[in-house]
């Protein structure tokens, strides 16, 4: 489980909802929901009008939603968690570690994604 991330932009986002740590968030604050686009990865949670540091360009550690291979194309599950892209959905990054379950830390490379 990776706890490293090198981030080249961060921007900061304020919420429009509750949005846990380590998962993917859209550009107007909200969590990201199954197959949404995302703006980046949310260092941290918080709730509706917070103010929050979220990763946009870069590396960034996520929350996986299911176990993920190496060199997996990622999208985000119904709680904004990554899990692998199959065939619908944004993708929203590459997994740069493997994670064996559901709630592991991996990092990601995060791609630029729009609706």
């Amino acid at each position: 489980m990776s706890q490293q991330s090198l981030s080249l932009l961060t921007l900061t986002l304020t919420l429009s909802g509750t949005v846990t740590p380590r998962r993917f968030v859209t550009s107007t604050g909200a969590q990201t929901g199954a197959d949404g686009n995302a703006i980046g990865v949310a260092r941290l949670g918080g709730v509706s009008g917070d103010k929050v540091p979220v990763d946009v360009l870069g590396t960034a550690v996520v929350e996986a939603g299911a176990a993920i291979a190496v060199g997996a194309t990622l999208k985000a599950d119904a709680s904004g968690r990554a899990i692998t892209w199959v065939t619908a959905g944004g993708r929203l990054g590459v997994a740069l570690e493997a994670a064996a379950a559901a709630g592991d830390l991996i990092e990601c490379l995060l791609l630029d994604n729009a609706a």
